[in-house]
């Protein structure tokens, strides 16, 4: 009698992999294995970044054989990779205007700190949003994480506008909910240029510290830090009477 087609099936179904090799290659690639590679990442990174010691573009200026484009691209790479690896955005906005002036600096920080929040957001998702998502069981957490998921944009733009919550933190939060790509970076790119633009604007006026202009930006910082921290307290204190 002729096999049926569900034993032809099951005839022609390739076995699941087995042995040693198999076992090592499911433990690399689980949700905790990912996550601890993020943590290694993240460390690697923030202990180059004491021996690099990015600030002295402050002190020492930007290398004298770098100019023109290839200096804008190279130092909107260095960006990125800073805000990754835990350099405060401040002292790289405040570089890029005393390096490039107000406008191309400007370009730069905004291009840097977009490409930052990428990496940080792609690393988040690819490497622990799998074993971070099962833990959001508190109250608190659950009702940050459903913000992010459902109203990503407006959540984003506002952090981005009043910055009470460090960069870095909200890029791996927005990582690990069902925020989309798109929505993500769009509200970076344009809620970080306020404050992002005062810093440069400082840091392109350094020389003058009397100056109108350093003293306006100076005090634009200040009160977007602090409307920053009341948004953030009062949206704590929402979310925790939730």
């Amino acid at each position: 009698m002729p096999p049926t087609a569900a034993a032809r099936t099951e005839v022609l179904a390739p076995a699941p992999p087995r042995g040693l090799a198999a076992r090592l290659g499911r433990g690399l690639l689980s949700p905790w294995s990912r996550l601890t590679l993020l943590l290694v990442l993240l460390a690697g990174m923030g202990a180059s970044v004491l021996l690099l010691e990015p600030q002295r573009l402050l002190s020492d200026g930007w290398p004298k054989q770098l100019g023109g484009a290839a200096a804008l691209l190279v130092f909107v790479a260095a960006y990125g990779l800073c805000c990754v690896a835990f350099v405060p955005r401040p002292l790289m906005s405040l570089a890029a205007g005393a390096l490039f002036g107000s406008t191309l600096g400007l370009v730069a920080a905004v291009g840097g700190s977009v490409l930052g929040a990428a990496l940080s957001f792609g690393l988040g998702r690819m490497l622990g949003q799998d074993a971070l998502r099962p833990l959001l069981r508190g109250r608190l957490l659950t009702a940050v994480d459903g913000q992010f998921s459902r109203h990503g944009f407006r959540t984003l733009l506002a952090t981005r506008l009043f910055p009470g919550v460090p960069f870095l933190a909200a890029n791996y939060c927005a990582a690990v909910s069902r925020t989309r790509w798109l929505p993500f970076l769009l509200a970076t790119g344009l809620g970080i240029i306020p404050n992002t633009g005062a810093y440069v604007v400082a840091g392109a006026r350094a020389s003058t510290p009397t100056s109108p202009v350093f003293l306006f930006a100076m005090g634009f910082i200040a009160v977007t830090g602090l409307a920053g921290g009341a948004v953030a307290w009062w949206k704590r204190e929402k979310f925790r009477g939730r």
